[in-house]
């Protein structure tokens, strides 16, 4: 066993450690944002519109009645289009966050994926993130897919590719994570470019 003296140098050095690896993380989250900003098809003024549109959306779906207590919505904006995912245990509820995206400022188009259902359990959430780094790590590999050029939403193992992609980007991409094990849809909400 330790002595106290010993428990303690060795606490703070791992709290050092722990720390210092925190901020690797962020250094290098900071830098792949900004990659992924300077290489996007979209101008600055898009992206800051998208991210301002996703909030709107979100704070719009959020003020539905019993939205927050019985469903599990999440909102996408890429381009001016939305994509809603997630579940919701009535039609009404769909038709009404749907509506609710649609009235924001703004929105060019909405996709609505919105399953009918009770929300999805924390261990479909945890497999769709590995589901999401298992799909990132295989395009970022992959040449003939700009990674940075596309959001990938997993949602209940299935994948939707959002994005302003070529014809055999897309082809690309759609054929990459449908041949990721787990995954059982993939959803193209993207558009074409030349």
């Amino acid at each position: 066993m330790l002595s106290k003296g010993r428990q303690l140098a060795f606490l703070v050095l791992f709290a050092s450690v722990l720390q210092s690896g925190c901020a690797l993380v962020a250094v290098g989250t900071v830098g792949t944002a900004a990659t992924a900003s300077a290489t996007d098809r979209r101008t600055v003024g898009t992206q800051i519109d998208d991210k301002t549109t996703q909030s709107r959306v979100r704070s719009a779906i959020n003020d539905i009645p019993l939205v927050k207590d019985e469903a599990a919505i999440s909102v996408d904006v890429y381009n001016g289009q939305v994509l809603l995912t997630g579940q919701a245990p009535t039609q009404e509820m769909i038709r009404r966050v749907e509506q609710a995206a649609v009235a924001t400022n703004n929105v060019v188009k909405v996709h609505n994926q919105v399953r009918l259902g009770q929300p999805i359990p924390a261990t479909s959430t945890m497999n769709d993130v590995w589901l999401s780094s298992k799909l990132k790590t295989i395009m970022i590999s992959d040449e003939s897919i700009p990674l940075f050029k596309l959001d990938l939403v997993v949602e209940d193992s299935e994948v939707f590719i959002m994005g302003l992609l070529t014809k055999p980007e897309a082809a690309a991409a759609v054929e990459a994570a449908r041949n990721v094990n787990g995954v059982t849809k993939v959803i193209r909400v993207m558009e074409l470019v030349e």
